[in-house]
């Protein structure tokens, strides 16, 4: 039976004080393993940290990243500086339902820790990406991994999902995207550490490197035209979705659509690891003639 305790997500269950809680413990634990146990890098930190704290009101802000090991949330936000111990501030995240939420206690856990329950295969129109729109109505902070599972391999990006297009596309405001490309975690909690497993705990001594990029814009009523143009030549076959009523976008303008703004946000993404790639490769060649 899956266990989505929408109860327990709302900031006023038990007057936020479970929330408050969570996000304090998880918080100190990231701030340990980032900052304590490995030595983490961040570059053009101040422009997350401003757009959590101090964007425009009630405009949502989507932060998308890729997605090295389990640990990338919550330990990607223990940078110094960073106001991660704040529940008000902290994200919403997108979070497989058939790990984080596989009994009472694990769904309860990540419910109060501010997480959506996703269907991996469910479609981008399931249930609870719609709780996702919700969140960014309200003004909220939402972090996603597009790619859809975790990878450790050194490999380009690849190919996005459709749900966070779906949800810029639906937003009531339009959000502010903001990509981010990170490398150390898959060395932090490698996947296959020990006979296929993971290690019991996060290592150590290792280095973390954060690039935050800029904001993107879209400019979604040209995007929109532009798609419902294209659109009118395809016949892919159709998987029942819902007519989109304020842009009047059928089935295959939506594909065309969310297909453009997924490519600009990989492009953008790719961008940001070749970046981080080049800052890894010369920290590691500075740090071997310091030792000549």
């Amino acid at each position: 039976m899956t266990r989505t305790m929408e109860w327990a997500a709302r900031g006023s269950h038990m007057r936020g004080i479970p929330r408050k809680m969570v996000i304090m413990a998880v918080g100190a634990f990231a701030k340990a393993v980032a900052n304590l146990l490995n030595t983490t890098t961040v570059h053009n930190a101040d422009t997350l940290i401003n757009l959590v704290r101090s964007r425009p009101l009630g405009v949502p802000l989507i932060t998308v990243s890729n997605h090295m090991s389990t640990l990338d949330d919550p330990v990607m936000w223990g940078f110094k500086g960073f106001p991660i111990f704040d529940s008000n501030l902290a994200r919403w995240a997108l979070a497989a339902e058939d790990i984080c939420f596989k009994n009472s206690l694990l769904s309860y856990f990540f419910r109060i820790g501010k997480c959506i329950p996703i269907t991996r295969g469910g479609g981008i129109y399931q249930k609870h990406m719609n709780e996702a729109l919700e969140r960014l109505s309200d003004g909220e902070w939402l972090h996603t991994f597009p790619e859809g599972k975790v990878s450790q391999e050194d490999a380009p990006i690849r190919r996005l999902k459709w749900g966070i297009a779906s949800l810029i596309v639906r937003s009531p405001v339009t959000p502010i995207v903001l990509p981010i490309v990170h490398h150390g975690f898959e060395e932090v909690m490698p996947e296959n550490f020990w006979f296929g497993r993971r290690p019991p705990f996060p290592l150590c001594n290792k280095s973390i490197n954060i690039v935050i990029g800029e904001p993107m814009e879209f400019n979604l009523p040209k995007m929109t035209q532009m798609a419902i143009s294209m659109s009118r030549n395809l016949h892919n076959p159709t998987r029942g979705w819902p007519i989109l009523s304020l842009s009047g976008l059928d089935e295959a303008a939506q594909r065309c659509l969310y297909t453009s703004i997924s490519d600009q946000i990989q492009t953008s993404m790719e961008s940001l690891r070749s970046s981080s790639k080049k800052l890894s490769e010369a920290k590691s060649l500075n740090s071997g003639q310091v030792e000549e």
